[in-house]
């Protein structure tokens, strides 16, 4: 098959990826080379450490759930996609499209699961308190007042079907506040590229210990253990 594009390969990628196929259709290849770029650089993702102990945040989410979740859910993610770049540099290196193709899904689950829980980590802290500053008038701006940001982000979260994600976030093309539901551990800038701000995982294992299945319990307690300073910290970047 004549290709009418081919991507040139960082010289320290191929070396990485032991490519030896020169001849991948370029949007597969263009793709897979980020994907295992992205890749830390001693070639694993790591779980990351939490900045507070798993009994820190406690009532609105107990030493159990956050050592569940934590140590047990996210580091399956990680694991799990360290797994499929091994196999997407092996299919590279073999110039594997069919094989590159069928490691889509496991690429944006498990590399969704870990990006998703790493920002909502840093979401949360025991010292919750919005202050002064550029994302309060911004939340002014969009929904009058913190109240009205959280009814809206909080009936949309609790609506998500299944499992999934609520998410405030920045528009940066209207550079607007806006509220985003996805599926599953779909990435939110990925897939709409709105730039997540703060999300809530509304999968169970996220709160059944210390809700069972009464979700918009666990919803309205999240807010009590939200850490402003890192949404406000994501706002500015996002506003670069």
């Amino acid at each position: 098959m004549a290709l009418s594009k081919k991507i040139v390969i960082d010289s320290t990628l191929r070396a990485a990826a032991n490519v030896r196929s020169s001849n991948l259709p370029y949007d597969i290849l263009k793709a897979a080379s980020a994907r295992l770029s992205s890749a830390p650089s001693g070639g694993k993702h790591m779980l990351p450490d939490l900045p507070y102990d798993y009994a820190a945040l406690e009532p609105a989410i107990s030493a159990e759930t956050m050592t569940l979740h934590h140590s047990k859910h996210h580091n399956t993610y990680v694991t799990n996609l360290n797994v499929a770049l091994e196999k997407l540099d092996s299919a590279v290196s073999a110039g594997d499209v069919s094989a590159i193709i069928g490691l889509e899904g496991a690429l944006k689950f498990n590399g969704g699961g870990h990006l998703n829980h790493t920002l909502f980590w840093e979401n949360l802290s025991s010292d919750s308190e919005l202050k002064e500053g550029p994302l309060k008038a911004a939340i002014e701006e969009r929904f009058g007042g913190i109240d009205g940001m959280k009814s809206v982000v909080s009936a949309k979260t609790v609506a998500v079907q299944g499992s999934g994600w609520g998410w405030l976030a920045l528009d940066p093309t209207t550079g607007k506040l806006e509220v985003a539901t996805r599926a599953n551990q779909d990435p939110l800038q990925a897939t709409t590229g709105l730039i997540p701000l703060l999300g809530i995982d509304v999968w169970e294992h996220a709160y059944y210990v210390d809700y069972r299945n009464v979700r918009p319990d666990y919803v309205n307690a999240i807010w009590n253990v939200i850490n402003w300073d890192v949404v406000e910290q994501r706002l500015l970047g996002a506003q670069k």
